[in-house]
């Protein structure tokens, strides 16, 4: 109830501006209906990996997943790495902009689909030690403790730590991105639970989270889902 109270009294002096436009927001969020309606939706893609597709392939698998399919199960990436999602998470990564940090982790927990079993645990992609000292926090840490809010699901960011740096994935071509991830993890502690969900802001080739969700399918895991706020 106290809670309750300090979110009425929060939005009544500091009502919701939208990050985007600065006009007043007319939700809990941030976020105008005009720029909420102009974000770069992920709708047509593949329904494994969420590859942006045409429509005329849709709903199907990418070419990739059939040829080699991913050890995770399943990606929900509602946005695509384009216009104003990019701007959102650009600023929050690497210009320390917190309010993008919320309103993201709002946004995606709001495509959960709830009637589906959630999983266990939240696991943010970790980051190496030297990364974090560079940038201060994770990104996907802090989106997952959004999620885990509004969905009571607990963050995990123990099991999982980055053994090396890696080169941004980002800055590599896409053959050189499996290299660049390969061995970059390590398992610290076992994880007991049988479903769980990786973390991350965005989602490019893929190869950072296959590699983690073949070490959880190792480790005894049944089900990984990647949840991403974006995929490029």
């Amino acid at each position: 109830m106290v809670n309750n109270w300090f979110n009425i009294i929060q939005e009544y002096c500091l009502p919701p501006t939208c990050l985007f436009c600065n006009e007043p927001s007319h939700n809990p969020r941030d976020l105008c209906s005009f720029c909420e309606k102009a974000l770069p939706r992920n709708k047509d893609c593949c329904i494994h990996c969420g590859q942006p597709m045409t429509p005329a392939n849709n709903p199907s698998s990418c070419g990739q997943c059939l040829t080699n399919p991913p050890y995770f199960d399943s990606t929900l990436a509602p946005f695509r790495y384009q216009r104003t999602v990019r701007y959102a998470i650009q600023s929050f990564k690497y210009h320390d902009n917190y309010n993008f940090a919320r309103l993201l982790g709002e946004l995606l927990a709001s495509e959960i689909a709830t009637e589906n079993p959630l999983p266990q645990r939240l696991i943010p992609v970790p980051l190496h030690a030297s990364r974090y000292r560079e940038r201060g926090f994770n990104q996907a840490f802090e989106i997952a403790k959004i999620i885990s809010q509004h969905h009571k699901i607990p963050v995990d960011n123990c099991s999982l730590q980055r053994r090396r740096p890696t080169d941004h994935q980002s800055h590599l071509k896409a053959k050189s991105r499996s290299q660049n991830i390969k061995n970059a993890f390590l398992l610290s502690q076992k994880i007991t639970v049988s479903h769980v969900a990786i973390i991350d802001d965005v989602m490019t080739t893929g190869n950072t989270v296959n590699e983690l969700a073949r070490m959880l399918k190792t480790a005894g895991v049944q089900n990984v889902d990647v949840w991403v706020c974006a995929r490029a």
